[in-house]
């Protein structure tokens, strides 16, 4: 299953403290560039206005941790760097149990997990830690160490550009701004990076591929205050890609619009791998999804999850791993449907009858000479399928006729297009 090596790359990034800037996601890019060798690694300044936003000073950590009054090194970045609350500001000193509480952060309904908490646009230090670790503090003080700095630097992104037989676009999307989580970032990176190694290999697609990796929010909102005119011009389909990595469920959220070529093929695909996959609304969202279907921007941009961010009980937290949440099997789901999609709307042409009345199968060999009383499927498939292609009926719209999956009539067309009975 490709599913074990998308699982082995995430493993790769695991340990990389990402944020919305730094050395750890330029790190990232470079681990993604490896596969991906055309992937162009661009940056903006910090201090750049970017819309209604600003790109913040750039944050790096060398070392944070705490030292009890017994001597313990505890919430140590080094062995988890979900430990200290993103973005935190350097700071070195002693302080009171009482004092560090205000700075301390757990989740008491999950005592063994440590939470993912940032302090992206106010400054402020913090670390996190499970609420059994926060229970067995001792009374004393503490010496707090933060090594950070936060200083001019930039905001960086990865973009990947195909080109393909069509100047339109679809568009793919991941974000890289997140810590050592397993579905609620690492999928993302991960699978992407896999789709895109397969596109790569394709001779030559039927439309053009708009790839990037960001830092969610602010890149997003960054690569649009550069590029959103061009990307309306040409975007007409697109994914934004985010926890397609367990193995529980799969998941729909629509774009805004709600109609697009994105939310009929994503219905469709999802319909016939997992007939009990869950439809989330447009006000379910979360992710970047919000930045592309603002008003305004309007891209047809829908998302396919395994289970959706904020729906799985380990979200945001250090139980978010890769050996009880994100599987092979998981990731190598979230990566067929999507691939299935990006395939459906590739094929999704109009296919038009270039002979009135019906055609005469038995003569080009794709019909039975002999007539029986039993019908064969494929015959009854075929001709329904012909009488279909009237010109506006896209594919898609015929396997919704048909009930059947898209992928079940692409070598059906190709085979009547290379008789000439259906041209597009």
């Amino acid at each position: 299953m490709i599913g074990k090596e998308i699982h082995q790359f995430a493993k790769e990034l695991w340990p990389i403290n990402r944020s919305i800037t730094g050395d750890g996601v330029r790190e990232t890019l470079e681990r993604i560039s490896k596969h991906l060798t055309r992937l162009s690694i661009k940056s903006v300044s910090s201090g750049t206005q970017v819309f209604d936003w600003i790109v913040p000073n750039e944050w790096n950590v060398k070392e944070a941790y705490i030292i009890t009054p017994s001597g313990k090194k505890i919430c140590d970045f080094y062995l988890n760097n979900l430990h200290l609350v993103g973005y935190s500001i350097p700071f070195k000193g002693t302080v009171s149990l009482n004092e560090l509480k205000k700075h301390l952060y757990t989740i008491p309904d999950q005592p063994n997990a440590i939470p993912y908490i940032t302090s992206y646009y106010e400054e402020r230090w913090g670390f996190c830690l499970s609420q059994d670790q926060f229970n067995a503090l001792e009374s004393g003080n503490y010496k707090v160490v933060i090594n950070s700095t936060l200083s001019k630097g930039e905001l960086n992104y990865g973009e990947l550009l195909i080109k393909g037989k069509s100047d339109k676009e679809i568009f793919l999307s991941t974000y890289i701004c997140h810590p050592s989580m397993a579905n609620n970032e690492l999928s993302g990176i991960a699978v992407v990076t896999f789709l895109s190694k397969w596109l790569q290999e394709i001779d030559e697609t039927n439309f053009s591929y708009r790839i990037i990796f960001i830092p969610e929010t602010i890149g997003s909102i960054a690569y649009l205050s550069q590029n959103y005119k061009d990307m309306k011009n040409k975007i007409f389909a697109g994914f934004n890609v985010s926890c397609v990595g367990d193995n529980r469920s799969y998941s729909f959220l629509p774009s805004r619009n709600g109609n697009t070529i994105s939310d009929l093929i994503s219905k469709h695909v999802l319909k016939w791998i997992d007939s009990n996959f869950i439809e989330y609304s447009w006000f379910d969202r979360g992710s970047d999804e919000r930045q592309y279907c603002a008003p305004g921007i309007d891209l047809p941009i829908a998302s396919i999850f395994r289970t959706k961010y904020g729906s799985y009980p380990e979200y945001h937290t250090s139980l978010d791993d890769l050996d009880n949440v994100v599987t092979p099997q998981g990731l190598n789901g979230g990566y067929i449907a999507l691939q299935q999609a990006i395939k459906a709307i590739e094929n999704n042409k109009k296919y038009k009858v270039t002979i009135l009345c019906e055609p005469q199968m038995g003569k080009r060999g794709l019909y039975p000479t002999l007539s029986t009383k039993k019908e064969n499927e494929e015959i009854r498939l075929m001709m329904n399928f012909i009488s279909l292609c009237d010109g506006k009926n896209s594919l898609l719209d015929i396997a919704e006729k048909l009930n059947v999956p898209i992928w079940n009539l692409y070598d059906l067309a190709n085979k009547l297009e290379s008789h000439k009975i259906i041209v597009t």
